[in-house]
């Protein structure tokens, strides 16, 4: 048994998280800004972070599924392995480079996280050109954060375009093949050239595409004139709830897919497993799930199907 802190326990996420674990007979002490029932009270957003070390010393691993990017987390995180579910390139950057030696579990989830264990599994070699192409339910209703990530993009540039110069969020389209047919993708800042492709010598683009093709048009519309921002956080769920991602090597032609229903929940399997891994083995620095997890782990979660 493990002694896990989950940050943002309230949330789409961090709530699968806490009863996933919970069910695999771990202890979890559940925190967010306001104390959930049976948990703590931590603002990851507040100055002082003194309330975190302490609780970090009672634990052996902490994710923060709570949205909130705090560059400092690793240096007061201690000894318990920090398990960030942040998708924002920039922020996992930072936070690596902030504390190189802390055990540090870099974008659990689903891309980056399951992408980055597909992608780093391919058989790739140094200057290789790699498509990460994201579909995501325009159907599934996702938590605040998530809507604001999104939203955040609008107008933003790629922080690492893999080379390719500057590049702002869903201004660029590639059309890819799969088994619902053709579908048009939007260049996006996932983060998987930073966590893998760089240090391997690899030009990795991401793309995005939404289940609705009507959502898809959309938010390309809104990317060229991200004043119209506003429409992404008022903008109703509608469509399914599947989720894909596949990576896939230009060279080679070779692909390797992942596939579910449910983003929110996937993120928080994805995330609970690669705690429980961490706490075995904890890195002894910051690296990305493929340090933690393989393609076989993902395939022994429920309602996680892989393709190669």
């Amino acid at each position: 048994m493990i002694s896990v802190l989950v940050i943002g326990a309230r949330g789409a996420v961090g709530s699968t998280v806490v009863s996933t674990l919970r069910d695999r007979g771990h202890h979890v002490t559940p925190a967010g800004r306001r104390a959930p029932a049976g948990g703590i009270a931590l603002d990851l957003g507040a100055g002082d972070l003194r309330e975190l070390t302490r609780a970090a010393r009672e634990h052996d691993v902490i994710v923060n599924a709570s949205g909130v990017e705090n560059t400092s987390l690793g240096e007061v995180a201690g000894n318990a392995v920090l398990v960030d579910i942040s998708a924002t390139g920039s922020y996992l950057a930072a936070l690596a480079s902030r504390s190189p030696k802390a055990p540090i579990v870099l974008g659990a989830g689903i891309a980056p996280g399951v992408s980055t264990v597909l992608l780093a599994e391919l058989d790739s070699r140094a200057a290789d050109e790699v498509d990460v192409a994201v579909t995501l339910g325009s159907g599934e209703k996702h938590g605040a954060q998530a809507v604001e990530w999104t939203a955040g993009l609008l107008g933003a540039p790629i922080a690492d375009t893999a080379g390719d110069g500057p590049v702002d969020n869903f201004r660029e389209h590639r059309h890819f093949d799969g088994p619902r047919g053709r579908r048009r993708y939007l260049r996006a800042d996932f983060p998987d050239q930073a966590l893998v492709g760089g240090e391997r010598g690899l030009r990795v683009r991401s793309w995005l595409a939404l289940t609705s093709p009507v959502a898809t048009y959309a938010l390309e519309l809104v990317g060229h004139a991200p004043r119209l921002g506003g429409l992404v956080r008022r903008t109703p769920a509608f469509g399914s709830s599947n989720w894909e991602i596949v990576a896939m090597n230009r060279r080679t032609g070779e692909a390797r897919r992942a596939s579910g229903i449910g983003q929110s929940r996937a993120t928080a399997l994805v995330t609970a497993l690669a705690a429980t891994r961490a706490a075995e083995n904890p890195p002894t620095r910051p690296v990305a799930l493929d340090a933690v997890l393989s393609s076989s782990d993902l395939a022994g979660l429920p309602g996680i199907d892989l393709e190669s």
